[in-house]
Formats: structure tokens, sequence, C-alpha cells
């Protein structure tokens, strides 16, 4: 199967997971926008109090909807994805089979979003040497590359994590911290290997980016513009609360049009991170996912492997004890 077959095929659940942060996103923004209205009808009108109250408040509920809801889709999908790239075939219904797949490995599929965290604290260990080309020119470039090098890294790590996904559900009789270690030796074991897909995933991105984020900043600011007294409200309560504990508010801060933009920018790139994450990552992560396993398969790290990242890296190393003992 190529490339774009096992995506085609599993772009049910992408269709999913996008229903359900976009339902994610409507809690937050229903939970602001209720905050704000609420307080604001009160004697007291504190608008502003309301709206970070009602903020806490999605931020719950959204947490909540990924661990139980698209953390298991996404687990199921990458399942269907692993099983495309290394058998070379699909079931008849690859979203029900998804499901089918992960039944019963709630526990390895929990265990492995606490080991993403690990595996991203390897990472940025390993990564402060590679910052050290910036630290070591200085300046306002230096802190350019290294924030540039950074993010870069930072992206690949959470393509990194979602192949450790698929690997952990590859290797089913070696439990999810191993097969997490094992995941993070591949990668560097076949760095070279996994590399070659950096450019596609940059590109795609910034397109992503210009098309989808750009027509949602339009999007917004034109529906901003069609309530300018509730940004004024909020921009009036924002400098009072200021003001009152001896600060100053920039004029440009206090100018309604900015003040809509700024916002209407922040809305379109998470719309952005959303579409980008559902629709157009997913395509990406199978090539990606195809070199990992076929690297892996090949060469199924050993307990020699682990030692030798051991030495380079004391979260690896705690994270290779803790399924030892």
């Amino acid at each position: 199967m190529t490339n774009f077959q096992v995506y085609r095929k599993t772009l049910s659940f992408s269709l999913l997971e996008f229903l359900v942060d976009m339902f994610a996103l409507a809690v937050l923004a229903g939970c602001c926008t209720a905050g704000f209205f609420i307080a604001d009808n009160t004697p007291s009108s504190r608008a502003l109090i309301g709206l970070v109250i009602g903020l806490v408040v999605g931020i719950i509920l959204d947490v909540l909807i990924s661990v139980f809801i698209s953390n298991r889709i996404k687990a199921a999908q990458i399942a269907m994805m692993t099983k495309g790239v290394t058998e070379d075939e699909l079931p008849d219904h690859p979203f029900h089979a998804g499901f089918q797949e992960i039944r019963g490995r709630f526990g390895a599929i929990t265990a492995f979003f606490f080991i993403t965290n690990a595996i991203k604290g390897i990472f940025r260990e390993l990564g402060r040497a590679i910052n050290q080309l910036g630290t070591a020119i200085g300046g306002d470039v230096g802190n350019g590359i290294t924030s540039a090098i950074d993010s870069a890294v930072q992206t690949l790590i959470s393509y990194l994590c979602d192949c450790c996904l698929g690997w952990i559900l590859f290797r089913k009789d070696v439990i999810a911290a191993k097969a997490g270690c094992e995941g993070a030796v591949i990668f560097f074991k076949h760095g070279k290997t996994l590399a070659r897909n950096v450019g596609r995933i940059f590109g795609m991105g910034f397109l992503s980016l210009l098309i989808i984020g750009g027509g949602f900043f339009g999007l917004s600011y034109w529906i901003f513009t069609l309530y300018p007294g509730m940004f004024e409200r909020l921009i009036a309560e924002i400098s009072d609360l200021i003001t009152r504990n001896g600060g100053t508010v920039p004029e440009l801060f206090q100018n309604t049009t900015f003040t809509m933009l700024l916002i209407a920018g922040i809305v379109g790139i998470i719309i952005w991170g959303i579409l980008h994450s559902v629709l157009i990552r997913p395509f990406i992560l199978t090539g990606v996912l195809r070199n990992f396993m076929a690297a892996g398969i090949k060469d199924i790290p050993t307990e020699q492997d682990f030692a030798e990242l051991d030495s380079k890296s004391s979260r690896f190393a705690k994270l290779h004890k803790s399924y030892k003992n």
C-alpha cells in the first residue's frame, strides 16, 4: 500500500478526531463566553473575572475530553497506520478494526501518554548539545538560531512520540515501557534515515499555516467587527485592573481594532493547529511511520543499545530502569 492509500483508508479517524476537537473548542469558547456575560450582568460587573473562570472550567473539560476520547481515537488510527505500513494491507473496515485493535489495551495506551513525557524529556536533554551552537554564537543571531533549532526539535519529537505509539502497539508481547525505550533507540540509531522527511514536515506545515491559518484569521476578524462593544468593555476592564495596581497600558493595546486583530490571529493559529494535526499531519506521519517501523523491524534494539543510551541520557536510564524493577 502507498502512503496515500494508508492515509485515505484511515481518514475516518481524522474526521472523527476533528469533530471531537471542534467540540472541545466549542466547549472552551462556550465556557469563556458564558463566564463573561454572566459576570457582566452581575451588580459588580466583573466580566474579566467571569471570563477567566470560564476559561479555567473550559480547560478542565477539554483535558477530560482529550484523555477519554481524543487519545483513544489517535491510538486506533495509529494502530491501523502501523498495520498498513508493516503488513501492506488493511481490513475492509479499518475504522471498526482500529478500535478492536486497542480494545483491552487501555493500560498500554495510558502508559504511552505517560511515557511520551519521559521521551520528550530525553530529547530535550540530548538536544541541549545542539543548542550550544546558538549559545556559542551569542547575541540576537545566536538566540534566533537556538530558538529555531528548539522549535524544529520539538516538532520532530511529536512525530517520534506517535511513531513510538505505533511501535508499542506493534510490539504486543512487550510491555509499554520497554517498547517505548526501543522506540527512542530506533530514532537515535536511524536518525539520518528518518530525517529525510524533515523537508516535507516543515514545507507542508508552512503551506497549511498560510492557507488555513490565514483564512480563519480573516473570518474571525470579520465576526469580531460585528461585536465591537464586547471588546471595548474587555479592554476597559483590563486597563482598569492594570492601572489600579500601578501599571500602565500601552496605547496600542487600548485600540479596539488591534485587540480584534490580535485575538483573531490567536484564533486562526488555534484552528490551524486543529485542522493541520487532524487532516494534514496524518499524511506526513504515514511516511515517517513507514520509515520508522522498517528501521525498527530490521534492527530491533537490544539491551546493549539501551546501555549505550543510558550513558547519554539520565532520563532514558530512569525509564529503562523503571520496567526492569
